[in-house]
Formats: C-alpha cells, structure tokens, sequence
C-alpha cells in the first residue's frame, strides 16, 4: 500500500515545490522552485531525500495533513512553525516519525514567511517539463493544494537520516540586509546610491513573482528612453517607473523591460523568501559600482 498525506488544511498558502526546471527559458518557462532553496534541501537531507525531491512549501502555517498507509519520517524546516504529531511538538529542523492515523500540523510562525514539509522518499506527485514545482505566474506544474487532497510519498533509498536535528540560526525578523551586484543597468538612473542609502519596506503585494519595496523611489537618468527586453533571473532588481524596486523571486517572468539596477548575490537570495510585509530591508554593494 502506497503511503501518503491527505491534506486536512492548507493555511493561507500550500504548494508543492522541489528546485524546477532549468534550461527552459527558451520556451518562456522560468525556473521556479521553492522559494527559500536552503530550507528545502535541508528538509530533504533530513530525512535522507536527494535535494531535489519535492516537498511541501508553506506559507504563514496553518498546515495540516493525516498520514495513511503506513509510517513516514517527516522534518519541516525555515519558519519556525511549532510543528507536531498529534499535537505534541517536535522541532524545526528535526526528523521525527509519523505513523498510520497521525495528524501532522504546523501553527503560525513568529517569524519567518515560507516553511518546508519534506518526508523520506519525497512527494510523488506527476512532474510537469521535468519538475514537480507550482510556478504561480504561468501555472504550470501541481496545482496548490487544497483541503481533501491525497499526496502520495515516493519509494525512498535504503539511506536512513543521520542526524536527529541540524543546528540552524533562527530567522531574524528585523532588519534584513542583503548583499547586491551593481548592474548591469544601474547607468539608468540619476543616483543608483538611492539603493543602498534606503530604508525599503516590502509591501503586502508581494509574491513568489516579486517582492516589491517602498521607500525614496529612484529616478530614471532618461525618463523617455525605451529599454528593450531583456533576460531576467532570480534576485535581479527592477526598477519600474514608479522609482520603487522588485527584487525578482523564484516565478518571476522570462524577460523584463524595466532596468536592472542590481541583482541580490545567490548566498543572501534566499533570505528574501522568508521576508514579510511590513519588515525593513537594506541592501549594500557586494563591490565597488563603477562609476
């Protein structure tokens, strides 16, 4: 009998998500992904998964799923949850076995934005261009979940998790700092140093697409000039007209028109996904802009 998870409750958010699918940008399909990529391949290396099995990304809590047909070592990851067996907590960043009846719940983090449900043997679910990822600006992929779902758990190796917890900080809700590359379009505007010498709050329109900030808004250098399209990549900053910065996330489009002041360095991109409305984030030069 194939063990799985059916969902009794998704919280606000609940998609399943492994690292996506490269190398399809030709074909106007964007990598996606899980948003925070570290917390998700812990998850898995938890429970002695491949980094690229699928879990269940989180978003906010409210998550709960009751486990048929058999046992399952779960660990879930990121935002601090609470999560628990039948109500009884067992840690972030830890393995812990459910089995057949058991009810799996994870509450409201107190920080933190995005948490990672992994089981040993991944989620089985029917891959889509190669990936089992929910890209939410194009739809492709598993769709999210809903309340009645069934996730089936795939066959796992004969590997066993090592470790009982992995010592991981936790997420700071303050001020979030990341570093950034300056360019390749930041000759577009008046005083690219606007970036770096603001306080930019995010905004509730933020989204696996984007996370959009608010603050003193850059000024175009040329405000009639036409940019043509141009690549796009995760952590790229544009720069719309309105002057207010989008760093780029996981789901973002294949090509954008709007300037490219900056892109956030790959070891502080995945910050960004555990980041809320309201919280302030500063960004800083990885290197000296060329003036």
């Amino acid at each position: 009998m194939t063990t799985t998870l059916e969902i009794l409750n998704t919280g606000p958010l609940a998609l399943v998500e492994d690292l996506g699918r490269p190398g399809l940008a030709h074909m106007g399909v964007t990598r996606s992904g899980a948003a925070d990529r570290r917390a998700h391949t812990l998850a898995n290396r938890l429970v002695a998964n491949p980094g690229d099995h699928a879990t269940v990304e989180v978003m906010l809590g409210g998550f709960t799923a009751r486990v048929h047909g058999g046992d399952v070592a779960v660990a879930v990851t990121g935002a601090d949850t609470s999560p628990a067996v039948n109500g009884k907590p067992f840690g972030t960043n830890s393995v812990h076995y459910a089995h057949e009846g058991d009810v799996i719940s994870l509450g409201t983090p107190n920080s933190g934005l995005r948490s990672y449900l992994a089981v040993r043997g991944g989620f089985d679910v029917h891959p889509v261009l190669g990936s089992r990822s929910y890209d939410v600006m194009s739809a492709i992929g598993p769709q999210p979940l809903r309340r009645g779902d069934t996730l089936p758990v795939g066959d796992h190796s004969a590997d066993f998790p090592e470790l009982d917890q992995a010592p991981v900080a936790a997420i700071d809700d303050d001020v979030l700092e990341l570093n950034v590359v300056p360019g390749p379009r930041d000759d577009w505007f008046v005083d690219p140093d606007v970036l770096v010498h603001t306080n930019w709050q995010v905004t509730n329109h933020s989204d696996r697409v984007g996370m959009r900030l608010v603050g003193m808004p850059l000024e175009y250098r040329w405000p009639d000039r036409q940019l043509p399209s141009e690549g796009a990549t995760r952590g790229a900053i544009q720069v719309p007209p309105n002057g207010f910065p989008v760093i780029l996330g996981p789901d973002h489009p294949v090509t954008g028109g709007y300037p490219v002041i900056g892109v956030v360095t790959n070891d502080d991109v995945d910050k960004v996904a555990q980041t809320r409305p309201g919280q302030t984030v500063r960004l800083h030069w990885s290197r000296p802009r060329r003036v």
